[in-house]
């Protein structure tokens, strides 16, 4: 069973999910078409990722332009992550609002991150696997990085020197972002 959490940003939900332990170990499902469609969260999924992170790595602020925007669902398979999406449908009125959540394997949550939404997470320990469900290709031409400590944004990740690749080093600002009609989700 998954419990779907509505937040405080439309179509942003945290998903709650069971998982079952024995002397064995531990089982849990990650997806089910049916409980999800029950849920009215109904995808097609196009393709599914695993990232393995060391300890203060910060992941992010990624997003892709029309018509290669991505939907995600996120969990954790190993570690925690401070997970973080950011609302950048221009035309919503949570536009510049975002959601931080500690997503591990041990509280058994994920993130449902609609398409308009900019996504990146802080490792909080070595090893970190999450892995992400992707409606949408990846499409190196239209994805873009906002920079993870855009001073408008002003998220709160909890470190200040974290290891960072030079590309998501190399973001763009949110009020770049927001003045850029090319890019519009």
């Amino acid at each position: 069973m998954i419990k779907k959490i509505s937040t405080k940003i439309a179509g942003l939900y945290i998903l709650k999910n069971i998982s079952y332990e024995d002397n064995r170990g531990l089982f849990k499902e990650l997806w089910n078409k049916r409980i999800m469609n029950d849920l009215q969260l109904k995808c097609s999924f196009d393709q599914d990722n695993i990232s393995i992170s060391k300890k203060h790595v910060i992941r992010g602020l990624h997003f892709q332009n029309k018509p290669h925007e991505q939907l995600k669902y996120i969990q954790v398979i190993q570690g925690r992550i401070l997970d973080v999406a950011v609302d950048i449908r221009k035309k919503s009125t949570t536009f510049g609002q975002y959601l931080a959540l500690e997503i591990s394997n041990q509280n058994n949550t994920g993130l449902w991150i609609p398409k308009g939404f900019a996504h990146g997470f802080l490792a909080l320990e070595d090893n970190t696997i999450v892995t992400y469900k992707c409606a949408g290709l990846y499409n190196r031409e239209n994805e873009q990085t906002i920079k993870w400590n855009d001073p408008e944004l002003n998220i709160n990740w909890g470190i200040n020197n974290p290891k960072i690749s030079t590309k998501d080093s190399q973001g763009i600002s949110f009020a770049t972002y927001k003045e850029d009609k090319n890019l519009e989700l």
